[in-house]
């Protein structure tokens, strides 16, 4: 393909040497002259370990080459990417991204035919939709200028290795057309194993600051308990090898769903916070309080979810939550994110009834106040709403054709991302899911 790089710094620079390197026909655009010219040479004015032996090979060939026209890249390529950078804004908080609207700005006019941007540079979500909007308006091509999210991961000083052989490509795509212009782009890496994650291009634009975002959480909390090793005489690197030995440090934990429970996880997320206070590691007790405070806030979350679902509030309103146990595989009720969930609503005028294959005993102890169910069939007779709250596999299983005659109305707010949605929508369901978009 021919595909041009607008933006050569240390994102673009690599990644037009790296585009190069598996055969493509490359264009790349800066405006600062002197540095074209020296690229046009081979001559690298940034170093990355690989990247002037690439940079040599391609120029030398004439597969890889620079220019300060923008009219030149857009007669060229039909592909183009957006490598331009996003310094933090003013305001200390935010990106700036000038010159990612600056540079469709200045390439709009010269997009004459159907042609995919494909952003790379790490943005505020939403910026693509803009993106797009303007580039539709600016363009002679109008709607057949499509824009991609394509964040990148590099590393500085891996920056070829990571785009030659990174662990994933992640893409947002607006349409089937733009999500095949990328797959030819990235073909040579796919034929070598590597995976593509498609999405919208909201959750691409998500998913470069979520991956920085926990990072950063992960280092600024173990720095926090290496302050509190100090303070207390501990070996931080002996913690943290041990810690890193559990899966659910890694993929594991990532689940969303209502929060964490149990008798031993909101314990000892409380004690460790008092630990870390005790000992004199300040910003660590304001990171592990800031934790807690996002699981205690989960129940209010999950009825914000229900309550949009429904279009009102949930005064009045028959609702089955399935789960009592604060997860699947034991009856512990204890700090049960469904059961506050199910307390919450018939505080607020529900009338609840709670199924749980295991745990309805040791739930009716707690809170005497909701109706119970032993059987799934009997806690959906009338109900208006279901909230899935626990994961047990039961729920999974249950089957939406047969449920629907059961319910007053066949509405399911899923808070564990469990079930197959779109058989439930086949079935003649509304369904939610947390933090998935709203789908008809």
């Amino acid at each position: 393909m021919r595909v041009s790089v607008i933006g050569c710094g240390h994102l673009g620079i690599p990644h037009a040497a790296a585009m190069a390197e598996i055969g493509h026909e490359v264009i790349g655009v800066d405006l600062d002259q002197a540095k074209i010219d020296r690229l046009n040479v081979g001559e690298c004015p940034i170093y990355e370990d690989g990247l002037p032996e690439l940079l040599s090979t391609h120029t030398a060939t004439g597969r890889l080459r620079f220019t300060t026209s923008l009219e030149e890249a857009a007669e060229f390529a039909d592909v183009h990417f957006l490598a331009v950078g996003t310094p933090i804004d003013a305001d200390g908080r935010s990106y700036d991204t000038g010159q990612v609207f600056g540079a469709a700005r200045a390439l709009a006019p010269h997009l004459s035919r159907p042609t995919v941007i494909i952003g790379k540079s790490t943005v505020t979500v939403g910026t693509s939709r803009d993106l797009g909007a303007l580039l539709a308006r600016l363009s002679p091509a109008g709607e057949d200028v499509e824009v991609v999210w394509n964040p990148e991961f590099l590393r500085e000083g891996h920056a070829i290795d990571d785009t030659l052989r990174p662990d994933r490509i992640v893409v947002g795509v607006p349409s089937a057309r733009a999500e095949d212009a990328v797959r030819q782009v990235y073909a040579p890496l796919l034929a070598n194993g590597i995976p593509l994650f498609v999405t919208d291009p909201a959750t691409a634009e998500l998913i470069k600051g979520a991956a920085n975002a926990y990072l950063g959480m992960k280092i600024s909390f173990i720095n926090g308990v290496a302050d509190m090793c100090t303070a207390a005489g501990a070996d931080v690197q002996q913690l943290t090898e041990a810690i890193g030995l559990d899966p659910r440090i890694g993929r594991g934990g990532l689940n969303a769903d209502p929060g964490y429970g149990g008798g031993c996880l909101p314990k000892d997320v409380r004690a460790f916070t008092a630990s870390a206070s005790t000992l004199g590691a300040t910003e660590a007790a304001i990171l592990l309080r800031a934790a807690e405070q996002v699981n205690e806030s989960r129940p209010t979350a999950a009825l914000k979810l229900i309550e949009r679902t429904l279009g009102h509030p949930v005064d009045g309103v028959r609702v089955t939550v399935w789960g009592a146990s604060f997860k699947a595989g034991t009856d512990d009720v204890r700090e049960s994110p469904a059961l506050a969930i199910a307390a919450l609503m018939h505080q607020r005028g529900a009338t609840v009834t709670v199924h749980d294959p295991h745990a309805v005993p040791t739930a009716l102890r707690r809170h005497p106040e909701l109706d119970y169910a032993e059987a799934l069939d009997d806690s959906v007779q009338g109900a208006q709403l279901i909230v899935l709250a626990t994961e047990w596999p039961h729920f999974r299983e249950a089957d939406p054709k047969a449920l629907a005659p059961l319910v007053a109305a066949p509405v399911l707010v899923d808070l564990r991302n469990l079930i197959d949605a779109d058989a439930w929508r086949m079935a003649g369901w509304t369904v939610r899911q947390l933090g998935r978009p709203a789908q008809e």
